[in-house]
């Protein structure tokens, strides 16, 4: 098999299992209506554990263009290879949203909230306040990188690596998925809206483009800083992108911190 291959069926795993419980939680008439965000947050850490299992040792399962991004601007992995694997996480995104939305047929056009609809297949924030959520998907996914980066740096016993790694997706969920949902992966947010946007789903409403940004750049970023900032402490590395990344990323989560919403300034002025 090839990698990028591996690198598709690895991530129609992880969207299959994780859009699959936020579809179980949030359509209705089904034996996991109303599951909650514990389940949740276990279910995509799950998706991410079983996804390496399959693919792991064939393509290294990035299963998120993040996560293929910074590992190359530290030149852990070659350029030439980002686009295909690119390619093919999105494809497979795409796919595992689509068996998703074939699995609950029946009960799309029983549930009439279209936001809960929605988040079966993307990510959007809890609040509507762009530089915040921005900044909270710089974040997460920066957590996940530097974590990545910090768990491949040890020794574990055979086979136990996809299960500290699901382990680290669920702590990022728990503590940091609250805001926006923690897309942290472009494939697994753009490819699924993508679906929604196309597939013929009963009462749909809007795929919310106009949000669909910030999980695609925010984890970008994010996650070139995550290992810029690994390479940095811990190896000594202190090139141009690391100070590049760095300081965006600063800049955004400075500028999220004293943000306010016009709504907000405006209530303050009265």
């Amino acid at each position: 098999m090839s990698p990028y291959l591996a690198e598709y069926i690895g991530t129609m795993i992880l969207i299959t299992f994780g859009g699959g419980i936020v579809a179980g939680s949030n359509l209705k008439n089904t034996y996991s209506e109303n599951a909650g965000w514990l389940t949740v947050c276990i279910a995509w850490g799950l998706g991410v554990i079983f996804g390496i299992y399959a693919v792991g040792e064939i393509s290294g399962a990035h299963l998120n263009p993040a996560v293929t991004l910074g590992f190359a601007i530290v030149g852990d992995f070659p350029w030439s290879d980002v686009p295909g694997y690119i390619i093919a996480q999105v494809l497979g995104a795409m796919t595992g949203a689509t068996i998703v939305w074939i699995f609950y047929k029946a009960h799309w056009k029983k549930t009439e909230n279209q936001g809960a609809k929605l988040a079966v297949f993307c990510t959007s924030g809890a609040e509507p306040s762009m530089p915040n959520n921005f900044a909270s998907e710089i974040i997460a996914t920066f957590f996940l990188m530097f974590g990545l980066s910090f768990i491949g740096a040890n020794n574990f016993t055979e086979g136990l690596n996809p299960i500290v790694v699901g382990a680290l997706i669920m702590a990022i969920g728990f503590s940091l998925g609250g805001t926006t949902g923690f897309a942290i992966n472009p494939a697994r947010d753009f490819g699924p809206r993508l679906m929604h946007a196309i597939l013929p789903i009963e009462g749909k409403g809007s795929s919310n483009w106009v949000y669909a940004w910030i999980p695609v750049l925010g984890p970008v970023i994010g996650g070139m800083t995550g290992t810029l900032f690994f390479k940095a402490i811990f190896d000594g590395v202190w090139g141009i992108p690391f100070w590049v990344f760095s300081g965006m990323s600063l800049t955004i989560i400075i500028y999220s911190a004293v943000y306010k919403r016009p709504v907000e300034a405006s209530k303050e002025s009265t």
